[in-house]
């Protein structure tokens, strides 16, 4: 059988320079920030943006980015809860575990449905007696006021 796999695409020399800068550290990117901004500050300023942003300040960033081509932890813990772990009684248990809590959650949620709606119909009762009381302290409409009838 032949294998028709198609070559990766060549990335730019940007992306080979991020990718020889990630290999390095953190370090690396420090470094460069500095130099950036002793030889052109605003080339050092827009390389602080660009760590800040795609969060290269952070220890664990070069551990992650290289398995994961900039997903974030969160992406990738999502993902590992949902693998079998090989072991089917931790599996099982986890899986009753991840049911019960989608059920509690659910059922939290129409609590708070229901807790809304009890306070709508509270303040809209609290609006109506207002406006009926409002409504029976004025006079009705035609009758002058200190006009002498009863």
């Amino acid at each position: 059988m032949t294998d028709y796999t198609l070559p990766a695409p060549r990335r730019s020399w940007l992306g080979r320079a991020q990718d020889w800068m990630d290999a390095r550290g953190r370090g690396a990117w420090i470094a460069a920030t500095v130099l950036a901004f002793v030889f052109f500050w605003p080339l050092g300023l827009a390389l602080v943006a660009w760590i800040t942003y795609t969060n290269r300040w952070s220890k664990d960033m070069f551990k992650m980015h290289r398995h994961t081509h900039g997903c974030g932890r969160m992406a990738r813990h999502g993902m590992a809860a949902m693998r079998p772990s090989g072991n089917s009684a931790f599996d099982a248990y986890k899986a009753d575990t991840l049911r019960r809590l989608e059920e509690e959650q659910e059922a939290f949620e129409a609590f708070l449905q229901r807790l809304r709606e009890a306070k709508d119909k509270q303040e809209f009762d609290a609006f109506m007696e207002d406006r009926a009381r409002a409504a029976r302290t004025t006079p009705p409409a035609g009758t002058p006021e200190g006009s002498g009838a009863y």
